[in-house]
């Protein structure tokens, strides 16, 4: 557990980590079929979930294929009464505990989340900015640590 927050660690593999990533809308059905036990994939990662286990936020360091650059927000779940903005929030802190000076940043599939006037509403909220799109027509939002 991080002290004042909501999050705690969770390892890669975690089944309660797999089960809310199996919800999570960029899940691939074939991938639940094969019912791997690792979920993140390579590179630096870190995995944080929620005391209840009904909030889920996956941090990945990797080579980024789009030119992004920094720490990516692979996953972020959540499906218990805590704002998500909050949470949001505190996981920032936690990434630039251990990745200082990071650049965060995301993707957002704006055709598969429920239709909203701003999607990424909650990281908008969080203070993330848009930069743009990928090839793919995935929205980049990020966020930079303040001076």
């Amino acid at each position: 557990m991080f002290p004042g927050m909501n999050w705690y660690a969770i390892k890669d593999g975690d089944p309660r980590g797999r089960a809310m990533l199996n919800r999570h809308y960029s899940i691939n059905p074939d991938t639940i079929a094969r019912k791997p036990k690792l979920f993140i994939g390579p590179g630096e990662k870190m995995a944080l979930m929620t005391s209840d286990s009904l909030a889920l936020f996956v941090w990945r360091k990797y080579i980024d294929d789009t030119g992004q650059k920094g720490v990516n927000c692979a996953v972020f779940r959540n499906e218990g009464p805590l704002l998500s903005s909050m949470l949001i929030l505190e996981a920032e802190q936690i990434a630039w505990g251990r990745w200082p000076g990071e650049r965060l940043y995301t993707y957002i599939n704006v055709d598969k989340i429920r239709h909203k006037r701003d999607p990424g509403r909650c990281f908008r909220k969080a203070g993330w900015k848009q930069c743009g799109y990928t090839k793919g027509g995935l929205l980049i939002l990020y966020k930079v640590p303040v001076a």
